[in-house]
C-alpha cells in the first residue's frame, strides 16, 4: 500500500510538470522602440474667416540656415497669421517652422508661433493678432513648405 501511494504521488508530480502547471512564465516580448510625435501642449485652435491680405506667399525651407523676412504694416482691426505647413521629410524631429511677429513701434507686441519642435504639430494653424502698425516678420524653417497668410480677419 506504501508503494501505491508513493507512485501516484509520483504521478500526480510527472503529470504537474508534463502539463506545465511549475513553469515560470514566458518572458514577455520585447518591442522595438517606434518614431512617436513628442507630445506638445499647444494653445487651443480658433478658426475663423480671413479677409483683406497683407501677405499671402508661399515659403520653402530646406535647411535650417534659410531664414525669410517680411516688412509690412497692418491696420488697427483684429487681423491674424495663417499658416499650412507641408513636411518634407518624414523625420519630425528635424521637421520644423517658426515665425516671429514684431511690432517696429513697440516690441512689447511681439509673438512667436509655428509648427514642430516645441510649437503644435497641427498643419494648418491660425494666430489671432489685435495690434496694428509696422512689423516685421522673421520666418525660420527646416524640412518644411509653408504657406503664409497675414489678413485682417472677419467679424
Amino acid at each position: 500500500m506504501k508503494y501505491r501511494v508513493l507512485a501516484l504521488f509520483l504521478l500526480v508530480i510527472a503529470a504537474v510538470a508534463i502539463s506545465g502547471c511549475t513553469q515560470s512564465p514566458a518572458p514577455a516580448p520585447t518591442q522595438t522602440p517606434t518614431e512617436t510625435m513628442p507630445v506638445v501642449t499647444a494653445e487651443p485652435q480658433v478658426t475663423f474667416a480671413l479677409g483683406q491680405e497683407y501677405l499671402h506667399k508661399k515659403y520653402s525651407f530646406t535647411s535650417q540656415k534659410d531664414v525669410f523676412t517680411e516688412q509690412l504694416r497692418v491696420t488697427s482691426d483684429p487681423w491674424a497669421i495663417d499658416i499650412t505647413v507641408n513636411p518634407t521629410s518624414t523625420d519630425i524631429q528635424n521637421t520644423w517652422f517658426e515665425i516671429t511677429a514684431v511690432n517696429l513701434d513697440n516690441s512689447a507686441y511681439s509673438r512667436k508661433v509655428g509648427y514642430g519642435g516645441t510649437h503644435s504639430f497641427d498643419r494648418h494653424q491660425q494666430f489671432p493678432m489685435y495690434n496694428g502698425g509696422p512689423y516685421t516678420f522673421e520666418m525660420k524653417g527646416n524640412l518644411v513648405s509653408v504657406d503664409v497668410i497675414i489678413a485682417t480677419r472677419k467679424p
